[in-house]
Parts: C-alpha cells; sequence; structure tokens
C-alpha cells in the first residue's frame, strides 16, 4: 500500500473544544459561523460588532456578532493485536490494520487532529501505547509498531483487554477507532461500547478472505483456532459449504445489530484497506 495514502473523515456531530481546527464546533470563537448576538460587555471584541443589531434592539447597548469556531479532536485507534491477527491468506490481518493506522495518521495530520493509539490481546498492551500527538510521521511510528509488535501465546478473552482499553477513554469526547475482527463473544462486547458513550466510534472490522468464503477445491480442511490453539480437521461437503457462508453472514447481521443499537456503523476492512470507501463511509454517516 502506497504510505501516503489518506481518507477524509467528518464527525456527524459538532465537537467541544477551544484548539482550533478544521471540524464544526460547539463553542464560541473566531469561526465563521454566525450563532447570535451578544454583549460586548460579555464579547469584548470590537472587530464584530453589529451596528445594525445595535439599533435595532430593545435595550441601548452595543452587540457584537458571536460566532462557532472550527476545532481540532482527538483521534484514538484501538487495534486488537490478540493471536487471531496474525492469520491472513496473503497478509496477516494486522498488517492490513497497521495500514489504516498509517493512513489515518496522515489524515489527522493534514487537519490538525492529535492521534494516539492503544493495542490490546488479552490485556491492555502498555508496550503499544501512545498518547495523542500532532506530528507528520506519527502514522508511520504507530504503523510501525504494529507491523513489528511481538505475537503473544494463544489465549483467550481478549474482549478483557479492549476493556482496560476502553477505561482510559470513559467519559471522553474523541474520534475512537476500534480494530478488531471482533471473533470473541459479542455479548462481551457491549459494556464495553456503553462505556464509549460520549466519543463517536467507529467499529473497524478487519477480516480475511480465507475466513469469509470456504475453499473451492479443497474437501479434508485442517484448521486450528488462533486465539486458544486448538486444532481439528473439517471435511467440506457441500452442507458444511453452505453452514459456512451462513455463518459468516449471520456474524454481519449480529454485528450490524450489537453496533447499530448504539448508532454505530461497522466498517469492514477485507483485504486491503480502501481509503476512498473509508471517506465514502464518512460521507455518508453525515449526510
Amino acid at each position: 500500500m502506497n504510505g501516503t495514502a489518506e481518507f477524509h473523515y467528518r464527525l456527524p456531530m459538532r465537537a467541544a473544544g477551544a484548539r482550533p481546527g478544521s471540524h464544526p464546533g460547539a463553542s464560541f470563537g473566531s469561526g465563521q459561523q454566525f450563532a447570535m448576538h451578544g454583549r460586548l460587555f460579555d464579547y469584548p471584541d470590537p472587530r464584530r460588532l453589529d451596528l445594525r443589531a445595535s439599533l435595532r434592539a430593545a435595550r441601548s447597548e452595543w452587540l457584537v456578532r458571536v460566532h462557532l469556531q472550527r476545532v481540532a479532536v482527538q483521534v484514538v485507534a484501538i487495534v486488537d493485536v490478540s493471536a487471531s491477527m496474525q492469520f491472513g491468506r496473503r497478509r496477516a490481518k494486522l498488517q492490513v490494520a497497521a495500514d489504516f493506522v498509517e493512513a489515518l495518521g496522515h489524515s489527522a495530520f493534514r487537519v490538525g487532529d492529535r492521534l494516539g493509539m492503544m493495542a490490546f490481546d488479552t490485556r491492555e498492551r502498555d508496550d503499544l501505547f501512545m498518547p495523542p500527538r500532532t506530528g507528520r510521521g506519527t502514522g508511520h511510528l504507530l504503523a510501525t509498531m504494529l507491523r513489528d509488535c511481538a505475537s503473544r501465546p494463544a489465549g483467550s478473552g481478549a474482549v478483557e483487554g479492549l476493556r482496560r482499553c476502553g477505561v482510559r477513554l470513559a467519559g471522553r469526547q474523541a474520534l475512537v477507532f476500534v480494530v478488531s475482527d471482533f471473533h470473541w463473544p459479542l455479548a462481551q462486547l457491549a459494556p464495553v461500547l456503553d462505556m464509549l458513550v460520549h466519543a463517536c466510534v467507529v467499529p473497524v472490522v478487519v477480516w480475511d478472505e480465507a475466513e469469509t468464503a470456504p475453499p473451492r477445491r479443497a474437501q479434508l480442511l485442517a484448521v486450528n483456532d488462533a486465539e486458544s490453539g486448538e486444532e481439528r480437521r473439517v471435511w467440506l461437503s457441500r452442507a458444511m459449504r453452505e453452514r459456512w457462508r451462513d455463518g459468516v453472514a449471520k456474524r454481519r447481521d449480529e454485528l450490524a445489530a450489537l453496533f447499530g443499537a448504539r448508532g454505530m456503523r461497522p466498517f469492514y476492512l477485507e483485504g486491503e484497506f480502501d481509503p476512498e470507501a473509508m471517506s465514502r463511509y464518512f460521507l455518508e454517516m453525515t449526510v
């Protein structure tokens, strides 16, 4: 993937904050969008004095135009680095996730937002933590950390690591990308999403073609669970292939229902990251 790839993102609501940026804000300042008239005494900026409004005012007082300013937002990527993310037919899912994080870094830098990263497997990965920062090379740095991270022994309970990451962001306003294959019980995910109610959460579902479609020719398939390490052989009959496809479709429906109940729509990242598709995702979100 081209390292300079980027996409355009917009929040579906006004963002809080005082740091100037490119997103519509909810605070008053030196913006271009008119909000209301205020007293010069309360907003002492004679440059925005509105003489006509002052003459029409019921009370004899000077009025100034008050505008909403555009602000910068905090962007955080929470990345799943558990054993299942090391799977992939051509490239590991974690490598594809790293491509996304690199593009996110370029995109955030272009609009003046700060980007940080958290990672988890069965626990929070402090070695992959980066506080929000602004810099041209931030995305490349975070992507390199993901590409070079050492995988830990297979285990279970990756959602517990995500929960610990969510605790850090609970109650904070931010644009949060949760990047994972979500191969764990979804019932455990709901409480984590509820902790991020003040943030704009974008679930990025990273799947590989080998997971979503059965092999065309193979009849006997050796498979192993990347999380638990359990290995077994599966006979791919016609009925088994249909069950495979139905299982994938059911999982998509379950994810859509879980995220949709909280006003979120998942973005599917399959095979490689497409920045134009991500731009369309945000355009559809804010229309």
